[in-house]
């Protein structure tokens, strides 16, 4: 905006795959993180909170966008199904900094609203690609209507075998499983995204990316893998640090600040604001028979206000795809830079706000489990609980506890497990100075009895 970058012209090729890189990556993170288990015991909830809201929020936007943006219906059912998309860019990394506190976890909170955000991300993502293969595209008519169910078909068809492929590829015992099954997830991911726009259905890829990384996880659960220690998961995490601020930078510059109007902009913060409230008084009134509190439904609600990652990702896609055509008109191309700036604005206005409302919330709104100090052979009992409470560092193979969260980094999908690959001198002494305190402090306890 004060002329140090350009992004347009020749560029805007680099950056439109940039995009897609950036979408993969953040669905198989959304997938990674939904709960297999979780998901099979509340699915009826899942599906019931994913999807209502989502459909109140992009019917209000369509309806908002053609009345007050003056937009055609096709154009503001496209928009409504960008702007319904939750951001698990915004709303994970703050559940798990909350859920490794032990806020909400008895009732399985963090895993319902992670859930529920990959599930929304799917169906906002895969009816943004059929509404605009139908807008965009030159087949017949009837093919058009055959793209919502071969996309959604299509999509969970092909989430479902190439999960199913990465339960035996490579082999669980495999020396190098951990970068093997990462490299399966991305390229399935890449294969499914642009394979599915050359064939013209592009609304069946991004589905199929959420639900490959959702059965991959269910499988490696199986043999053996735990949810919130999976190296593939931290893998993409990393792999979000570097695609994150490449999404946002190449959106927020498509972005002419001094191409603005301000009666479009007070229209959609207006728009923005007012569908974002109705969004959460509907599904706090949604939310009934799901054994939840008035607070927990408050802040579940809250959580999902949060616009960032689709938004950007697929907010300047129609405008490319406009520009792209040599038939095109200005009134397309405007309505195109429309839809750009409300996906912007969407961006700018809920991202931070949901952020701030999730931390501040959360600690008051939800339930804290306190960490479980019993020892896991019962051969401790009380006195042993105390031990682990003042070094619980050295001896924490006796009680179970939440885990520390940490910032991730390579060394944490290393190939080759460095504990088993030496005798860990340290450790060992470690065991026999606990086991030394504790037989002392057993021997006291009896002398004191005894006297």
């Amino acid at each position: 905006n004060v002329g140090w970058v350009n992004l347009d012209g020749e560029f805007q090729i680099v950056t439109a795959e940039l995009r897609k890189l950036a979408l993969v990556i953040i669905l198989v993170r959304a997938g990674l993180e939904m709960d297999p288990t979780a998901f099979k015991k509340i699915y009826k909830t899942i599906l019931k909170l994913g999807l209502i809201p989502w459909f109140v929020e992009c019917s209000l936007i369509a309806v908002c966008a053609r009345f007050f943006l003056q937009l055609p219906w096709m154009w503001s059912i496209l928009l409504g199904s960008i702007v319904g998309a939750v951001s698990p860019a915004v709303v994970v990394p703050c559940l798990f900094r909350l859920r490794t506190k032990g806020y909400g976890v008895v009732k399985g909170i963090p895993t319902l609203i992670i859930a529920v955000a990959g599930i929304d991300d799917a169906v906002s993502v895969a009816g943004f690609g059929i509404i605009s293969s139908i807008m965009f595209s030159t087949q017949s008519l009837g093919l058009q209507i055959a793209q919502a169910p071969v996309c959604i078909i299509g999509g969970l068809g092909f989430g479902v075998v190439w999960g199913f492929l990465c339960k035996y590829v490579p082999e669980p015992g495999d020396a190098y499983v951990v970068p093997i099954r990462t490299l399966m997830l991305f390229g399935g991911g890449l294969l499914a995204v642009f394979g599915s726009e050359e064939i013209h259905f592009e609304g069946a890829g991004p589905l199929g990316v959420v639900f490959a990384a959702f059965t991959a996880s269910y499988f490696w659960c199986g043999q053996g893998w735990e949810l919130e220690d999976n190296p593939v998961s931290t893998a993409f995490e990393i792999f979000w640090m570097i695609f994150e601020p490449i999404l946002f930078g190449i959106t927020g510059a498509s972005v002419k600040i001094a191409e603005l109007d301000p009666h479009i902009v007070s229209i959609g913060v207006g728009s923005i604001y007012v569908v974002a409230v109705i969004r959460i008084l509907t599904t706090v009134a949604i939310a009934f028979g799901d054994k939840l509190n008035v607070k927990e439904k408050i802040f579940v609600a809250i959580s999902w206000m949060s616009k960032a990652t689709v938004q950007a990702a697929l907010g300047p896609v129609a405008l490319k795809t406009v520009m792209s055509n040599e038939n095109r008109t200005e009134e397309e191309v405007h309505y195109a830079e429309l839809v750009k700036m409300v996906c912007i604005l969407s961006i700018i206005l809920t991202a931070p706000l949901g952020a701030i409302l999730i931390s501040v919330t959360g600690t008051k709104l939800l339930k804290k489990t306190k960490q479980q100090l019993e020892p896991m052979d019962g051969t401790l009992g009380a006195l042993g609980a105390q031990i682990c409470l003042v070094d619980q560092s050295r001896i924490a193979h006796y009680c179970i506890g939440w885990r520390r969260s940490h910032r991730p980094s390579l060394h944490d999908i290393s190939i080759i497990d460095e504990e088993e690959e030496r005798e860990d001198i340290e450790g060992i002494a470690d065991e026999d100075t606990a086991a030394n305190t504790l037989s002392n402090a057993q021997t006291a306890t009896a002398f004191t009895i005894t006297k």
